[in-house]
């Protein structure tokens, strides 16, 4: 038996509006300066990475991303200071709240243990 943690925030509605998926597309922009390049990597549309990205900084109220266009530097897109921030608060509190779930993993298997009875279930 094995636990596996599914951690997603939620807005007032119940709809997702950050998971994994979306800290993957973030670290991807990070990466590659590109929120294209970032969606592509997860085999996701541009269209929906900039859907995930305006419902997260709706939801944070804040913005999360810088975009610069053209030009010969053809910098692309950056993380601000607040998304920068913010990824390292999610990633800390996700391990954080894994880290817990395991422990309290352990003591429920402890637990379930001592409720077996002696004689094996044909």
């Amino acid at each position: 038996m094995e636990l596996k943690v599914k951690l997603y925030l939620t807005d007032e509605d119940d709809d997702k509006f950050m998971g994994i998926g979306v800290l993957w597309l973030l670290q991807g922009i990070i990466k590659y300066h590109s929120i294209r390049k970032a969606a592509g990597e997860m085999r996701m549309s541009y269209a929906k990475a900039l859907s995930l990205l305006s419902k997260l900084e709706k939801n944070l109220e804040n913005p999360l991303t810088i975009r610069k266009k053209g030009g010969d530097s053809r910098i692309g897109t950056e993380l601000t200071p607040f998304g920068e921030k913010f990824i390292n608060l999610y990633e800390d509190f996700q391990n954080n709240v894994k880290e817990s779930a395991g422990q309290e993993f352990i003591s429920f298997t402890r637990d379930l243990l001592a409720l077996k009875p002696d004689v094996p279930l044909k």
